[in-house]
C-alpha cells in the first residue's frame, strides 16, 4: 500500500505540475518573441522618421548616414535596409545568421525602411525561462515525493500494526495491545478490533469455566461408577455378566479420557497462547517458507537445530519474528543465511540465531535499531520493532548480538525436561483399566 499511496501522490504532483508549467511556458516565450517584435517595430519607425526628417531637409542619404542611425548596441546584430524613392538600396550592417525578427516600413516620402535583428537573444532567453521552469518542476517533483514519502509511512505503519494486532487475535491473543494512529478511519478498525477481541474473551472465558465446571463434576461420578462395576465385575460368577462389566468399564474409561482431555484443555486455554513448540517442525515450517525466495536471489539458507527439548511460546508470534528476521536478511544482507536454534546455558532457555554474510547494522542506528521508524534503507522501520513487542509479550528477547556481520538472537523459554511431551506422558488419576483387579 505505502508505493501505491507513493505513486499516486506523486501522479498528482507531475500532473498538477504539467497542467500549469506547459502553458505558463508557452506563454511565457511567446511574450519573448512578442516584446522582441514590438521593440524592433519601434526602431523601424524611427528610422523612417530620421530618413523623412534628411530627406525632407534636402540632404543626400548615403550609407554612411544609415550608420548613424543605429541604435547604440544593436549595430552588432542588426542590418537596416533603405530603398530610396528612385529606386535606390542603402544598407548599412550585416545581415545576423538568425534574422528571425524583421520589420519593414514605409516612409512619408515613398522610401521604405527594413530593418533585420538577430534572434539569438530571444532564443537564449527563453532557453533561460525554460530551464528555470524545468528546475522549479524538479523542485515541485521532489517536494512531492518527500512528503508522498512521509504521508505513506504514517499511513502504512498504523496498518501494518493493525495487521498485526489482527494476527495476534488471530493466534489467540484475545487482547490485542492498541496505539492510536490519529487517522480516524484507521482507529475506527482499530476500536472495533478491540470490541471484538473483548467479546471472543468473554465468550472463551464462559466456555472454559463451563468445560472446567463440567469436567470436575463428572470426574467423581465417573469414579464411582467406574468402581460399582468393577465390583460387580469381580463379585459376579456370570460370564456373561463379567463380560458385560468389563465392556461397561472399557466405556466409562473412554468417557472418563474425554473428561480429563476437557479439563486439560479448559486449564492450558486459560493460561495464555503459549505453548510447546518442536523446534524441527518449526525449523522446518520456516525452510518451506523462505528457501524459494533465497534460491530465487541465488542465496544460501541454511537451518541447524542443536536444542534437545521443546520451546515454549506463541506459535504465531515466534514465526513472524523468525519471518521479520529473514525477510530482512534477504532485504539487506548478502551471502549464506543461517538459522541457528540452540541451547541457553542453564537450559530453561533457547535462543534463535539469524546470521549472514552482509555489511551488517550501521554504528549510528545499531543503539536504536528496534525503536519504531530507525532504518538503514529507508524502509518503514516498523517491522523490528513490531517483532521485539511480539516476543517480549511471551517473556521473551530480541537482541543485536553482533553488528558485523550482523546477527540477530531471539531468546525463548523451554518446556522443562519433567515436562517435555515428547519425553513422558503427564500423570494422572487411575480411574480403571480393562480386567481391573482390586486394589487393597
Amino acid at each position: 500500500m505505502r508505493k501505491q499511496i507513493l505513486l499516486s501522490t506523486l501522479g498528482a504532483v507531475i500532473v498538477a505540475v504539467l497542467l500549469l508549467g506547459v502553458p505558463l511556458c508557452a506563454f511565457a516565450v511567446n511574450q519573448l518573441w512578442a516584446a522582441a517584435h514590438t521593440d524592433v517595430d519601434q526602431s523601424a519607425k524611427q528610422y523612417a522618421l530620421a530618413y523623412d526628417r534628411t530627406a525632407l531637409a534636402g540632404k543626400y542619404v548615403t550609407d554612411v548616414t544609415l550608420a548613424g542611425w543605429l541604435w547604440p548596441g544593436r549595430g552588432a546584430d542588426s542590418r537596416i535596409e533603405v530603398t530610396t524613392s528612385d529606386g535606390r538600396l542603402l544598407a548599412y550592417g550585416k545581415a545576423p545568421e538568425n534574422a528571425r525578427i524583421i520589420s519593414e516600413v514605409p516612409t512619408a516620402t515613398g522610401a521604405k525602411v527594413r530593418l533585420l535583428a538577430s534572434s539569438d537573444s530571444v532564443q537564449y532567453r527563453s532557453a533561460v525561462f525554460i530551464m528555470v521552469a524545468l528546475t522549479g518542476v524538479a523542485a515541485a517533483v521532489l517536494v512531492g515525493a518527500f512528503i508522498a514519502f512521509r504521508s505513506s509511512r504514517r499511513i502504512s505503519a498504523p496498518l501494518i500494526y493493525l495487521s498485526a494486532q489482527a494476527q495476534q487475535l488471530g493466534s489467540g491473543g484475545v487482547r490485542p495491545r492498541v496505539n492510536p494512529s490519529g487517522i480516524e478511519e484507521i482507529d475506527l478498525v482499530q476500536d472495533e478490533l478491540v470490541r471484538a477481541s473483548e467479546n471472543l474473551a468473554g465468550r472463551l472465558a464462559a466456555e472454559r469455566q463451563f468445560a472446567s465446571d463440567v469436567s470436575h463434576q463428572l470426574r467423581t461420578p465417573l469414579t464411582a461408577l467406574s468402581m460399582r462395576v468393577e465390583e460387580i465385575q469381580m463379585i459376579s460368577s456370570e460370564d456373561e455378566v463379567r463380560n458385560e462389566a468389563g465392556e461397561a468399564l472399557n466405556q466409562i474409561e473412554r468417557l472418563a479420557g474425554v473428561v480429563e482431555d476437557l479439563k486439560r484443555n479448559s486449564q492450558h486455554a486459560g493460561g495464555g497462547t503459549t505453548q510447546a513448540i518442536n523446534v524441527d517442525e518449526f525449523l522446518v515450517h520456516q525452510q518451506s517458507e523462505w528457501e524459494g525466495p533465497f534460491k530465487v536471489a541465488d542465496r544460501p539458507l541454511v537451518f541447524r537445530n542443536e536444542t534437545d527439548r521443546p520451546a515454549l511460546a506463541t506459535p504465531g508470534s515466534l514465526g513472524q519474528v523468525i519471518a521479520t528476521l529473514l525477510e530482512n536478511s534477504l532485504k539487506y544482507g548478502a551471502g549464506t543465511t543461517t538459522v541457528r536454534a540452540k541451547m541457553a546455558g542453564n537450559k530453561k532457555g533457547m535462543f534463535f540465531e539469524v546470521s549472514d554474510e552482509g555489511e551488517g547494522v550501521d554504528d549510528e542506528i545499531a543503539p536504536d535499531i528496534f525503536k519504531k521508524g530507525v532504518s538503514g534503507h529507508g524502509s518503514t522501520g516498523i517491522g523490528l520493532a513490531l517483532a521485539k513487542q511480539l516476543i517480549e509479550a511471551d517473556g521473551g528477547k530480541l537482541e543485536l548480538t553482533v553488528r558485523r556481520p550482523p546477527t540477530f538472537q531471539v531468546f525463548v523459554a523451554t518446556v522443562p525436561a519433567s515436562l517435555d511431551p515428547n519425553r513422558v506422558i503427564p500423570q494422572g488419576a487411575i480411574i480403571s483399566v480393562s480386567r481391573p483387579k482390586r486394589r487393597f
